[in-house]
């Protein structure tokens, strides 16, 4: 039987939607990228903001039709949504067969049985359980690099977010099971591995008692054939001196780091219930900076909270060209259900949500331009992501440059490369956020 799966949302959800592949694969699942030929449809989707929310129900819907009128016998829904609107996506699509939630999701070649013999329900597991399987995964990434993910849930509760509600308090995963995972992605031939949590930096202090991301890293460090260790959602108030040390002393570990503040006003910041105030973020990044001068920061924004003022907004401004980050981005507050933001008043209107996330990004498309056009002649390494068609140019990435959300450097020769290969590049040219280069050996 052939299954059609598709995986929505973050990279979390990405690591969750390939250990069900795995499951599915060691059952003997077979795989089609043509929903036509389904017999099975799986969806893991995402609630996480409105539009995600929009596309995992549209996705629904769309693939309701081939249960209607198509080969498909059974259509499965998991992840975020189906956690947090489990019997209203029963109540309201006959088409879907089973629900499964986030802590669940290891039950999925049981759903699929359950479906194919005609039951029609919902599977949750207590949101304290961190599900676990010995399947391994399938990677869905090109093979060279994974993301890992270190931990579930959160504790954190800002105002404006529903992920505790629909994935638990946090739940670090033990240390030895994600050595044995790293290294069986680096037999498999992962190059890159990309460590995601809700909040990284909190690693172990359910399990260890401290904070020990530190700890696990230096481990990963020693996994051979893997050539980059990359660190996200890094909560800057976390950050501590013996992460810093790793990052700055172990040769494998990126100089880059994914710290999201969220705003710059210590009034927003209390409203969205963040532990940092303005002068807490310019204590960490200088620190960041002082012991790692060629650390990449990434962050992130959310323009038009409630209550937010024109001076907030201005605030913010001010801040991120003081800061120069050199990645940005910035979404415009989603009013979720079920979250004291929602409930608050003085509401944004949409529209100046989205002229204040444009100013932000026209700032910040400024600061970005100009550090590429700085980098140029430098010489860096990079990694390949793959050529481009009909031409003698290949697609990589630098150190600073994380997948699917950084810029990309394009390498200008007819030599062959291989996704995954390692190079080192001279960089002749910018093009927005993106660079130019040339092999330099």
């Amino acid at each position: 039987m052939k299954i059609f799966f598709v995986s929505l949302g973050c990279d979390k959800n990405l690591v969750d939607s390939e250990e069900m592949l795995a499951l599915l694969q060691k059952r003997g699942y077979t795989f089609t990228d043509d929903e036509v030929q389904a017999d099975v449809i799986v969806i893991n989707t995402c609630c996480f903001i409105n539009d995600a929310k929009e596309e995992s129900v549209q996705t629904i819907l769309e693939m309701s039709e081939y249960k209607k009128e198509g080969s498909c016998k059974a259509l499965i829904v998991t992840g975020c949504m189906a956690q947090r609107y489990k019997q209203e996506i029963l109540d309201e699509v006959p088409e879907v067969d089973m629900v499964l939630g986030t802590t669940a999701y290891d039950k999925i070649v049981k759903a699929i049985d359950e479906a194919l013999a005609g039951d029609r329900k919902v599977e949750t597991e207590s949101l304290n359980v961190l599900p676990k399987t010995d399947a391994g995964r399938v990677l869905t990434t090109g093979g060279h690099y994974a993301y890992l993910k270190i931990a579930e849930g959160c504790n954190k509760c800002c105002t404006y977010c529903i992920i505790p509600k629909v994935r638990g308090r946090y739940r670090s995963v033990p240390m030895e099971q994600l050595i044995a995972q790293a290294k069986d992605l680096a037999d498999k031939g992962v190059k890159e591995l990309i460590l995601v949590a809700q909040e990284t930096t909190v690693y172990g202090v359910d399990l260890y008692g401290k904070k020990s991301l530190h700890l696990l890293v230096r481990e990963l460090c020693k996994i051979s054939g893997i050539r980059w260790i990359r660190l996200l959602y890094c909560y800057p108030e976390e950050i501590y001196d013996e992460l810093i040390d790793t990052m700055r002393d172990e040769e494998k570990v990126c100089h880059y780091l994914d710290l999201p503040i969220q705003h710059a006003s210590d009034a927003v910041l209390k409203r969205m219930g963040r532990r940092t105030t303005q002068a807490d973020l310019k204590e960490i990044i200088a620190k960041l900076r002082m012991e790692i001068p060629d650390i990449v920061l990434r962050t992130t924004l959310i323009a038009g909270f409630p209550g937010e003022t024109q001076e907030q907004h201005e605030e913010m401004m001010a801040f991120i060209d003081e800061m120069e980050f050199d990645r940005l981005g910035v979404f415009t507050y989603s009013q979720e259900e079920d979250t004291p933001a929602a409930a608050m008043p003085d509401q944004i209107d949409e529209e100046v949500k989205l002229a204040w996330q444009e100013e932000l990004m026209e700032l910040q498309q400024e600061i970005a331009f100009d550090k590429a056009q700085d980098r140029t002649g430098n010489i860096v390494t990079v990694m390949v992501e793959g050529k481009v068609a009909d031409e003698n140019a290949y697609v990589a990435r630098t150190y600073g440059d994380a997948p699917n959300v950084d810029g990309l450097l394009f390498i200008q020769t007819a030599e062959e490369l291989n996704s995954g290969d390692f190079a080192r590049v001279r960089i002749t040219g910018s093009a927005e956020y993106d660079l130019i280069g040339e092999l330099a050996d």
